[in-house]
């Protein structure tokens, strides 16, 4: 039995349709400790995304029927926010930003060194397993004198009023919570709350962080607990 080098159990999807390539890459995978689960195109991939957890996807882009960048929005549509590495045989920094742009984590092209794949998959399950082990947020989440009730899809206020959220405020809540005192940039916002299929203004998210002022803040124009940031993006502190 081989000992286990990286984090022991993590699991990866491999995506890659180049037969030995697949196998080789699965092959010290596993050496290094990692349960690898592989997939030769899009519509497998994206099924066994639905069917389990994984810690790390590496996704080739050239894939057949479907390519990597697509697989990789449907995955990020989906609020998963699984590591996704990307491999590619393209090697322009046009390809190197779409394929980050769309929701990729790194970018590596062919051929590549194998040491530092390993190294990059390494920090990547690093990565997935210090968003893994953060602290879940409550069903129910008291600061100050509100409260949001995330099961009932509601919250008290500061005057003791009950409002109704909306999906995407309960959204927006729980992802700004879940990252108290970091800032949350516009960016992540649209992959978590909105996906990649529709592009709100900052406007749209400024008018979500407005409504949450009027509910919890008690004084609206010095906020101290849902921030701007301006050029960036949104921090909750309580």
């Amino acid at each position: 039995m081989v000992e286990a080098k990286g984090p022991a159990k993590a699991s990866i999807l491999l995506v890659e349709d180049e037969e030995n390539l697949q196998e080789a890459l699965k092959l010290n995978l596993e050496l290094e400790g990692y349960e690898v689960t592989a997939a030769d195109n899009g519509s497998s991939a994206l099924k066994a995304v639905k069917a389990e957890y994984f810690d790390l996807i590496i996704l080739d882009i050239m894939l057949p029927e479907m390519d990597g960048i697509a697989v990789c929005e449907n995955i990020r549509v989906q609020n998963n926010d699984v590591p996704i590495l990307f491999l590619s045989a393209k090697n322009s920094s046009a390809d190197r930003i779409q394929g980050l742009k769309k929701g990729g984590d790194d970018y590596m092209t062919k051929p590549f060194n194998l040491e530092e794949l390993l190294l990059r998959v390494d920090k990547l399950i690093m990565k997935s397993k210090k968003m893994r082990d953060r602290d879940s947020v409550p069903n129910i989440y008291r600061f100050g004198n509100n409260s949001i009730d995330f099961a009932a899809q509601q919250c008290t206020g500061k005057d003791g009023k009950t409002y109704e959220l909306s999906k995407k405020e309960m959204m927006l809540l729980r992802l700004l919570i879940e990252n108290k005192g970091e800032v949350v940039t516009r960016e992540r916002i649209l992959q978590v709350v909105w996906g990649y299929n529709v592009y709100p203004t900052t406007r749209t998210i400024d008018n979500f962080i407005l409504n949450f002022r009027k509910y919890f803040e008690e004084d609206s124009r010095n906020s101290r607990y849902f921030h701007s940031v301006r050029g960036v993006g949104y921090k909750f502190t309580d």
